[in-house]
């Protein structure tokens, strides 16, 4: 689990995320708000890129971050991430950008082979195991990024709208594969998207983040049924 219990991070006297609480168990939970509500904010304290002044951090039961006083190192998280960008190794074929995760783990070489083979087998990405990102199309290097994250064996995965570059016909195809795979795997999943088609096919339930203040966390049916914000009355009638 991933649990935020009033984490505040503040940035050069601005307040970026007010006593934010909520948690993230064995589902997928999208985050949602308005540009600058704080949601790049949140994926990097998770991920140890930022450091909270007040709250505390939980990743798997431990505590990663306290009051700004106690912090793990981003390394030592086993926090996956997919970025937007992708960040694929251009010069590296999709195997070795898989392996590439993996250095200076105490794995044996066996193991790593058997990692990377399945998270390649997760993806349908096995018969494009030697092929370099730029052969490939826009959703299979979608499906690399999520099998470089899922080979770390990770405790939680966040992802940071990853499929902003997509067009909707690929969007639903991905979106299938990646609700099987998560269901399956039984992973916190943190989904940030500002697509409440992403939001609604894809999430158990939907946390939205206003001014660095979560307005209101639901399934999809209470935020259309009941909207906390204007916000949040316009996100679920968008089409």
């Amino acid at each position: 689990m991933i649990q935020l219990d009033h984490v505040s991070v503040r940035r050069d006297g601005a307040t970026l995320l007010a006593s934010v609480s909520l948690s993230v168990g064995a589902e997928v939970v999208a985050l949602v708000g308005p540009s600058g509500a704080g949601k790049s904010t949140l994926v990097r304290v998770i991920l140890g890129l930022d450091h909270p002044a007040a709250g505390t951090l939980r990743i798997g039961g431990r505590i990663v971050s306290q009051d700004g006083r106690h912090n793990v190192l981003p390394e030592e998280r086993n926090v996956a991430v997919v970025f937007q960008d992708l960040a694929l190794w251009p010069h590296l074929s999709v195997h070795d950008n898989l392996a590439y995760g993996l250095k200076g783990r105490a794995l044996t070489k066996a193991v790593r082979a058997q990692r990377i083979t399945a998270a390649l087998a997760w993806m349908g990405m096995i018969d494009k195991a030697r092929r370099r990102p730029h052969e490939l199309s826009g959703g299979e290097r979608q499906r690399v990024a999520i099998a470089r994250a899922l080979v770390l064996d990770p405790v939680a995965l966040l992802l940071d709208e990853p499929l902003g570059n997509l067009d909707v016909l690929l969007k639903d195809e991905l979106l299938g594969t990646f609700a099987k795979l998560f269901r399956e795997r039984g992973l916190p999943v943190l989904y940030v998207t500002h697509d409440p088609h992403e939001a609604r096919q894809l999430a158990q339930r939907v946390v939205v983040l206003e001014n660095g203040r979560v307005t209101q966390s639901a399934g999809w049916s209470e935020l259309e049924r009941e909207p906390a914000t204007a916000f949040v009355r316009a996100f679920t009638r968008a089409r």
